[in-house]
C-alpha cells in the first residue's frame, strides 16, 4: 500500500490564494489529502469546495468539522455537496472540539460530547443511503420523516474522528472509517490502535481496516533546538489553553511534571515561559525536528508505529518560499 501524506495549513492568518496554490503544488508532488481546520476565523466547507474546484485528484477534507455547531443533517448536505462538487474526494473529520469554543464561540450548551458525535455519525450514514429520519436513531435530536432529496454521489463518505479518550476511541472502531490522533507520541500509537480494535470487534468489524491519520508537526531545519522551538508555544497552547484532553493524554504517557509546569505557566499569563517550559523530550515524542533527511527517515519510524496517513502542518508565519521548500523536502516522491 503506497504511503499517504498530506497537508494541513494552520487556521490563524490563513491567506486563501496562497493556501489555494499549496494545494495544487501538493497535488502535483504527490500528497494524497488537505485538511482544512476550522475554529473561530475561516468557514471550512466553502474554503474545500473552491479548492476541489482548482485541483483534480487531491483529497478534501474536514480538519476538523466539530459535531456542535452544525445539525447532523446540516453536516450531511455539506458534505454530500462537497463530495458532488470535488467529484468525491471528500474525507470528513469531525470531532467534538472543546468547552470553551463550544459555549464561548457558538454559545452552545457542551453536553454529552461523545453521544452527539456518536448520534451524529449514524445520522450522517442513514441520510447518505436515502433513509427517513426517525427518533429512535438519536437519544439527542428528535427526528421525523425527513430525508435527503438528493442523491450523493456516495453513500460511503468515509468519516474520520479526532479523539483522545479511550472510550471514544473504542467509538472510532464502531463506528468511523479512521482515527485521527493530534500530539499522540507516536511509539504508543499501538495503545490507540488496539482500541479502534477493540470497538471494531465489539461492532463485528474485526475486518475493517481503519487508517491511523495523525497531524504531525514537522519542521525539517539542519538546528534541531531551533526547530523545536518553533512548535513549542503550540504545544504550550494546546497543554493550558484548550481543555484538559492533552494534558491528560501528557500525563498518560510519563510527562505529567513537564505538562503540569507548562499549564501553570500558561495558565497565569506567561506564554513566553509556558513554551519555553515544554521538554525537547516532549516535542521529539509527539513531533520530528531536524535535518531534512533526519524528518524522512523519523517519519517512515512513525509509519513502522502505525501510521496509515501522515498530515503534515504547514509552517507558519514564514514566506510562501520556505512554505514552498517545505513541500518539496517532505513531497512523497522526494
Amino acid at each position: 500500500m503506497p504511503e499517504k501524506t498530506g497537508i494541513v495549513p494552520f487556521w490563524k492568518n490563513y491567506d486563501r490564494k496562497t493556501v489555494l496554490r499549496f494545494a495544487r503544488m501538493a497535488e502535483d508532488l504527490g500528497y494524497d489529502s488537505i485538511w482544512i481546520p476550522e475554529a473561530w476565523a475561516y468557514e471550512q466547507f466553502q474554503l474545500l469546495a473552491e479548492i476541489a474546484l482548482a485541483t483534480r485528484t487531491i483529497k478534501v477534507a474536514t480538519g476538523i468539522a466539530n459535531v456542535f455547531s452544525r445539525s447532523p443533517a446540516l453536516l450531511a448536505m455539506s458534505a454530500a455537496t462537497l463530495d458532488e462538487i470535488s467529484e468525491g474526494r471528500v474525507i470528513l473529520g469531525l470531532g467534538t472540539s472543546g468547552r470553551i469554543v463550544i459555549e464561548n464561540f457558538h454559545g452552545i450548551p457542551y453536553q454529552k460530547p461523545l453521544t452527539r458525535l456518536r448520534d451524529t455519525v449514524g445520522i450522517l450514514r442513514a441520510l447518505w443511503r436515502g433513509e427517513r429520519l426517525a427518533p429512535e436513531m438519536s437519544t439527542l435530536f428528535q427526528l421525523r420523516h425527513f430525508k435527503l432529496e438528493m442523491t450523493p454521489r456516495r453513500s460511503d463518505i468515509p468519516i474520520y474522528v479526532a479523539s483522545l479518550q479511550e472510550k471514544a476511541i473504542r467509538d472510532i472502531g464502531r463506528m468511523a472509517d479512521g482515527w485521527i490522533p493530534t500530539f499522540w507520541p507516536y511509539r504508543q500509537l499501538e495503545d490507540g490502535i488496539a482500541l479502534l480494535r477493540e470497538g471494531a470487534t465489539e461492532a463485528g468489524r474485526a475486518n475493517t481496516r481503519i487508517e491511523v491519520a495523525s497531524f504531525v508537526g514537522v519542521v525539517p531545519l539542519d538546528d534541531v533546538g531551533a526547530a523545536r522551538a518553533l512548535l513549542k508555544p503550540l504545544v504550550s497552547f494546546y497543554i493550558g489553553g484548550m481543555g484538559v484532553y492533552y494534558h491528560a493524554l501528557f500525563c498518560r504517557y510519563g510527562f505529567q511534571e513537564n505538562a503540569d509546569r507548562v499549564r501553570e505557566l500558561y495558565q497565569a499569563g506567561d506564554r513566553t515561559q509556558a513554551a519555553a517550559a515544554v521538554s525537547d523530550e516532549l516535542i521529539d515524542a509527539i513531533a520530528i525536528c531536524g535535518p531534512a533527511a533526519y524528518c524522512r527517515e523519523r517519519l517512515a519510524e512513525w509509519r513502522e508505529h502505525g501510521l496509515g496517513s501522515a498530515l503534515l502542518n504547514l509552517p507558519t508565519g514564514v514566506p510562501p518560499e520556505l512554505t514552498e521548500q517545505f513541500l518539496r523536502t517532505m513531497a512523497p516522491r522526494h
